[in-house]
């Protein structure tokens, strides 16, 4: 197995990261941190912009552990600290929503073509592997018809948050190997939207494709630049990505020979 010129033979597996790759999150993962840091900062100090660099950095898998972190770097220092729970609960309050708000994940949408994703299994087994809670996982996979026969089936494999340790550690591409009963390798494939997704691919002995976000990519367009030139698509080559696609999995494909 191998890659020449970004063409590999037959994949064993496909292996996908959700926010970003399947789900479009900008509105809603990503505006549940930055309204989580508006309610314990009291401004709009955190932007988009610092959330995506934090994410191109790399080791900020939990949305919850990276509200805090951007919370206390903007903190005065002889201020109260929130902890890891009251930060948590305010972002799924805003997340998930309440009996008179609804929520962000609302505003969620799917991003790759219901035709691209049933087109998936033929090409080798597909198994989900995301920093989502389970729950969240499984809602976005029944809301858009993802568990149907037509489409990655009932039985996909899914590795979420509660199976172990997060991106960028090697665990959860192993774990969905090992679900898929395939061994790790350079024909096992990887893709995923930020650097930790390319990191966990590589550890694994895999290999790392990245995807630009829709919303990186609109930006990179109006610049005249590709996907690969986003922040997280330096960042991803960086890291070992062999190719940053632009969002919808249309190219992924024709990757394989």
């Amino acid at each position: 197995f191998f890659f020449f010129q970004f063409i590999m033979v037959q994949p064993v597996a496909i292996l996908l990261d959700m926010d970003g790759v399947l789900a479009e999150v900008s509105q809603s993962y990503r505006g549940a941190i930055l309204k989580t840091c508006a309610h314990f900062l009291n401004s709009d100090v955190v932007t988009s912009e610092l959330v995506s660099a934090a994410k191109a950095r790399g080791g900020c898998n939990n949305d919850w552990v990276l509200s805090l972190d951007l919370i206390k770097e903007h903190l005065p220092p002889s201020a109260t600290h929130p902890t890891l729970d009251d930060v948590t609960a305010k972002f799924e309050e805003i997340y998930q929503g309440t009996d008179d708000t609804p929520g962000l994940n609302c505003t969620e949408t799917l991003i790759p073509s219901q035709t691209l994703l049933s087109s998936l299994p033929s090409l080798a087994p597909v198994a989900i592997v995301t920093g989502r809670p389970r729950g969240d996982c499984m809602s976005f996979l029944n809301l858009h018809g993802l568990l149907s026969l037509s489409s990655l089936g009932p039985d996909v494999p899914c590795v979420c948050m509660e199976d172990g340790p997060a991106k960028p550690s090697a665990f959860p591409v192993l774990k969905a190997c090992e679900l898929l009963g395939v061994e790790p390798g350079e024909a096992v494939v990887m893709v995923g939207d930020t650097p930790d997704d390319i990191r966990a691919a590589v550890k694994a002995g895999c290999t790392g494709v990245g995807v630009a976000t829709p919303d990186e990519y609109r930006k990179a367009l109006e610049a005249g630049k590709g996907p690969e030139d986003t922040n997280l698509g330096k960042a991803m080559m960086d890291c070992g990505a062999k190719k940053v696609m632009k969002p919808g999995l249309d190219e992924l494909p024709d990757l394989f020979s």
